[in-house]
This record gives structure tokens, C-alpha cells and sequence, in this order.
């Protein structure tokens, strides 16, 4: 069995490291990761717990395919209550720390309690100690990173920490690994920081034993790499473009949310797509993009790394940044971008690079600061209240934003909080593009149905990875349904939810199940853990887990309310392009989804669902 079997419970207000043996009966059920790290959470936290107090926990994750010779297998996901919705938060990266854990022997490392003053946790394999971190707090992700490896003289270890952003509590704060790679999502960071926990290093040489049956294991994955080789996006789109490749192909589509969602297409799309990433700057003659660049165990490779111009505006008299760096994906040059009508590239790249380097989402970062460009250009916030004059499509006010809202400086500290409580603040609710306080990502609602009912449903808010329909209702994988139908939907949200839950907890990349279904996943578990992984087991866990994570959202408060939408998306149709003239069918597609669930119409989980999935 891949599983390490066992796991570090750090008592931070103790000051105690502890092993215990990982609970096999809950890995059987929830396989790893997600799944697994969530069932510690809900079985140890009370569900209304204020997720900055002491009481919340915090839980770093990996799979039993994490540090395999599975492709992608270097995933790891950071599990608790999450700060900017109040609901459960799970932020999954990639990069090499995850395999790190797993190599050192360790499943998962759940933290407890509140330290006083700023502490490190160090893991060598079988040895893990907290140490004083007084020296790094205060000190960027990237400062960090350079100092731990220094201090332990070990160019090779691993670390995931928080930069400011998680130090000041920004709701959206991120866990950055690897420089560039983030469990972005949900504020996780902020938990980080309110713990007093700056990081964690981590080195392993004990390497990834006890497959179930290692020559089947080889051979399987073996046969699953050939099929992502001989995929179109994930052999040759997401190699030669990255993530970047959806740029003009959602804008063409019509889905592309530009100026907080006001319109769907997005004049300046092409200025900051992947092409304009891989062409030479008329400044100075050289390309955005350096190179691409692969996370631990990955066949893919769709990770960026770019350069800004060094006489662009951000940079010009600040040379640290001109080196190369973490590249846009998607969704971070949209949120940067579109989102705020701006379509400077190296902007965009400055924005990112920031985020990065100080643990931040850029997908919640740049929504926000779209609600304060459209709250700005309605008289709501002045340029005395905000320290700049920011209409939509000012770069410098971008620019301006990402400098003082990691730091909590000035109009930073509201940006930091959302734009769920911005916008209740200054009397206009309805102006946050997000469900359950969590900003949407780049995809409008009304032009694509499925995505629209996914944001909705979502047990982290707003998101995309919780059920990419997009696969299916844009790019036709696995099969093409119409962007613009609500019939069949539900069946199809809840087909992708229950899926991306069983990859993520096996410790695989979803970018994957482009050209991988559960039944490409199923036969590498069941050789790497058993035979009682069978495709019909995969689909029942994923299902059970995401149930799991609505039980713990229900009793925490959240009511079929919370399952919503902005007004913007069901009452104002989009004005251009293929979805024109209409609004997202929520109220129509909500009701039949809870039935698909075997939940009642209160979005309750019904005892006989309860007892189906053993919850």
C-alpha cells in the first residue's frame, strides 16, 4: 500500500511533535489527501469555529499516488476552515514539497493550537522538530525559501510558507511552495499566520515503498502517461501554451467576465493571451515567456516562467524583479487582466509576480479590485479614500493595489478583506462576483450554464476546480455539451464534482482529466493500494467526500441560501456574443440538482443518502 501510514499532530501551543499511525479504516473510505485530510478536520473541529482562533486546525495533505511514479503525482492539499468564507477550505498545489512529505514517510501533518511567536516546523524524514522562525517573520515567500535552505544547509529540502499576506490575515491569503507553486485559495494562509507558523521545511530520502503490486503499477502508469502524451491538450496545448491557451478561445465563446462581469468579452483579450506571452515586445524585442516548466512526477509541463520588460513602469527602478519568474495561468492573468479592463501584459506579470512572492490568490486579489474599479467609476469611492485614481483599465492602479494589499497598507487592508465584505461595506452587496464570499474565476456564468451552477454548489465558493465543466460544455471533453443549455446540467455538475474529488485525493493533478476519466485512475490506485479500488469504489468515494464537505458547510450555517448567485448573473443578460440576451438558469437547474444529490429540497443530505455513502 503507497500510504505512508502515519502522520505528525504538532501541538503549536504545546510546542510539541508527535507521530501517530494513520487511521487505514478512514483511508480505505477517503483514500488521501482532500478526502482524508477532510475527514481529520470534520471528526476534530467544531463546524462553527472562527477559523483565525485557536480552535481551527490547519492540515497538510498527500495522496497515495503523491511521490509515485504516477504522472502529476506530486500534489498536496492544505485542508481547514477556511477565513474568507467560513466554510471548508481545501487548496490543493503542485511543485515538488508534496512529494518531499511523502518520501520523508508521512501522509499528512495536521497543527493544533496557536503559537506564541513565530515558529518553523523541520522534517527529515523520521525526525520533526518546531524551531524559532523570530528571523524570517516578516520576510517574503521567496526570503524564506533562500534562509531555511541556508540555515540547514540543504539546497535540496522543500518549503511551503506564507509571505505577508498570511501574516497580515488577508482573507486570500495563499501557502506558496516552491517559489511559485500555491495552495492559492480560500485564505489558508491567513490560518497559517494566525497561528504564528511561518513555514515548513522539509527534506525525505526514504523514497515512496510498499506498493500493493509494483510490476502492475509500473506498467499502468506506464500506459496512462502514453494516453496523456497522445492527447491534444494535455500532449501538445497545455506543453506549448499553458493554462494561457483558454485566453481567447473562452473570450470568443463569449464567457470571458471583463470589468467585474459587466460584460463577457474583453476587447484587450489578445494582448494577454498565451500568443502575446510567446511573441517578442516592440519595446524591447525580447518575449514575455522564458520557458515552461514541470511540477514533480509531471508529464504536462504547463507551468510558465516570464519576464518583465525591464524599462516597463513596475520595474524600472526595481532590479530585483527583472530575473525570470513564475509565469500568468489563466485564471491569474484573467482575474489581473479582464477582470479590470487592463490589458498590460507585463503589469499582469508584475501583479503575479507580487502575489507570488508575498502569498496571495490573484484570482480573489484581482476580482476584488474589479469591484473597486466599478465602485470607483460609480462615485462610491474616491480617489482621496483609495490613494489613486483607479478607473477600469488603469494599469497603475493595478500595480498600485498589489503593492499595498499584501502588506495590509491603506486602502490594502479593505482590498485584503474581499470583495464580499468591500462591498457590503460601501452599501453595494450585489457588486461581489462570488458565492459564499469566494470570488469567481474566469469563466462567466451566463454564457457557460454548467460553470454557473458549479460556482454556486461549490463547498469551497466560487471556484472551477470543483467540477471544470468547462471540459465539457467548451472544449467537448468527454463529450460536447451546449454552453448555452441548462437541461442536463445537474447530472453533469455532479458527474465532475465527485470525479475531481477522487483525483485530487489520490494525489494526482486534475489538469490529468483532460484525457484521463476515473477509469484511467482506478487501475494506478488499486496497484498502488489494492484491489478493492475499483471504478466503481473511485466514483463512491469521490461522491462520499463531497458529501462529507457539504454535511460540515450545513452545520457551520450554510443553507441552501449560500447555493447563489450575484444578481448580476441572473438578472442582467450578457450583451455580446453567443450567450447575448441571457442570464445564468440557476433557479431552474438548483432544485434538480438536490434531487440528483439525494439531498431534500433545503439542500440537506437525506438519511437514506447518509446511510448509502456510510457518513
Amino acid at each position: 500500500m503507497s500510504w505512508a501510514g502515519k502522520i505528525l499532530r504538532v501541538n503549536l501551543t504545546a510546542g510539541t511533535v508527535t507521530s501517530e499511525p494513520l487511521r487505514m479504516d478512514w483511508a480505505k473510505l477517503y483514500l488521501g489527501s482532500r478526502g482524508l485530510a477532510t475527514k481529520y478536520l470534520v471528526e476534530e473541529i467544531d463546524p462553527k469555529v472562527d477559523p483565525l482562533s485557536i480552535d481551527n486546525k490547519i492540515i497538510w495533505a498527500t495522496g497515495p499516488l503523491t511521490g509515485t511514479m504516477a504522472s502529476t503525482g506530486g500534489r498536496y492539499t492544505v485542508v481547514t476552515k477556511g477565513p474568507l468564507t467560513g466554510a471548508i477550505a481545501c487548496s490543493n498545489s503542485g511543485g515538488y514539497w508534496g512529494a518531499e512529505l511523502k518520501m520523508a514517510g508521512w501522509d499528512m501533518v495536521i497543527f493544533e493550537g496557536a503559537s506564541a511567536k513565530p515558529v518553523y516546523l523541520s522534517i527529515e524524514n523520521d525526525r520533526a522538530e518546531l524551531k524559532d522562525a523570530s528571523a524570517i517573520w516578516g520576510k517574503s515567500v521567496w526570503e524564506t525559501e533562500e534562509a531555511l535552505k541556508k540555515s540547514h544547509q540543504d539546497p535540496q529540502a522543500r518549503v511551503s510558507s506564507i509571505g505577508a499576506a498570511g501574516e497580515n490575515q488577508v482573507l486570500f491569503a495563499a501557502v506558496v511552495n516552491d517559489l511559485h507553486r500555491a495552495a492559492g485559495r480560500s485564505g489558508v494562509g491567513a490560518v497559517m499566520g494566525s497561528k504564528k507558523l511561518k513555514a515548513i521545511i522539509v527534506r525525505g530520502t526514504q523514497g515512496v515503498g510498499n506498493l500493493s503490486n509494483p510490476k502492475e503499477f509500473m506498467k499502468v502508469t506506464a500506459e496512462k502517461k502514453k494516453i496523456l502524451a497522445e492527447n491534444g491538450v494535455t500532449g501538445q496545448g497545455l506543453p506549448t501554451y499553458g493554462t494561457q491557451v483558454l485566453m481567447n478561445v473562452i473570450n470568443e465563446v463569449g464567457a470571458l467576465p471583463t470589468r467585474n462581469h459587466r460584460d463577457v468579452q474583453f476587447e484587450g483579450a489578445k494582448d494577454i493571451s498565451a500568443e502575446a506571452m510567446a511573441t517578442p515586445r516592440a519595446t524591447d524585442g525580447k518575449k514575455p515567456l522564458v520557458t515552461n516548466q514541470a511540477c514533480f512526477g509531471c508529464t504536462i509541463a504547463c507551468g510558465r516562467i516570464q519576464k518583465i520588460d525591464q524599462g516597463h513602469f513596475t520595474v524600472s527602478t526595481k532590479p530585483q524583479y527583472w530575473g525570470a519568474s513564475g509565469g500568468l495561468e489563466y485564471e491569474a492573468a484573467w482575474a489581473l487582466g479582464a477582470a479590470n479592463g487592463v490589458n498590460d501584459l507585463d503589469t499582469l506579470q508584475y501583479a503575479n509576480v507580487l502575489c507570488n512572492e508575498h502569498g496571495m490568490d490573484p484570482i480573489s486579489f484581482g476580482a476584488t479590485v474589479g469591484a473597486v474599479m466599478e465602485l470607483y467609476e460609480m462615485g462610491v469611492l474616491t480617489k482621496e479614500q483609495i490613494g489613486i485614481d483607479a478607473k477600469f483599465g488603469s494599469p497603475q492602479a493595478l500595480a498600485h493595489f498589489a503593492e499595498i494589499t499584501a502588506k495590509g497598507e491603506g486602502f490594502g487592508k479593505e482590498i485584503g478583506q474581499g470583495s464580499k465584505r468591500l462591498t457590503a461595506k460601501y452599501g453595494h452587496p450585489d457588486l461581489s462576483m462570488s458565492s459564499k464570499g469566494q470570488e469567481f474565476p474566469a469563466y462567466d456564468g451566463r454564457a457557460i450554464q454548467g460553470i454557473g451552477l458549479a460556482y454556486a454548489t461549490s463547498n469551497r465558493g466560487g471556484c472551477h476546480l470543483r467540477g471544470y465543466t468547462i471540459a465539457s460544455e467548451v472544449l467537448g471533453i468527454p463529450v460536447k455539451t451546449d454552453p448555452l443549455e441548462s437541461n442536463g446540467k445537474p447530472e453533469l455538475v455532479k458527474a465532475f464534482q465527485d470525479a475531481t474529488a477522487a483525483f485530487d485525493s489520490a494525489g494526482v493533478c486534475i489538469f490529468t482529466s483532460f484525457a484521463w476519466g476515473l477509469a484511467d485512475v482506478a487501475p494506478q490506485v488499486a496497484a498502488a493500494c489494492g484491489d478493492e479500488f475499483t471504478l466503481e469504489n473511485m466514483n463512491l468515494i469521490g461522491e462520499r467526500i463531497w458529501n462529507m464537505e457539504r454535511d460540515f458547510n450545513n452545520r457551520a450555517g450554510f443553507t441552501s441560501k449560500d447555493d447563489s448567485l450575484p444578481k448580476r448573473l441572473l438578472e442582467e443578460a450578457a450583451k455580446t456574443g453567443p450567450a447575448k440576451g441571457k442570464v445564468n438558469e440557476l433557479g431552474k437547474m438548483l432544485p434538480e440538482y438536490y434531487a440528483i444529490r439525494g439531498w431534500d429540497g433545503d439542500g440537506q443530505i437525506k438519511p437514506e443518502t447518509r446511510e448509502r455513502l456510510g457518513l
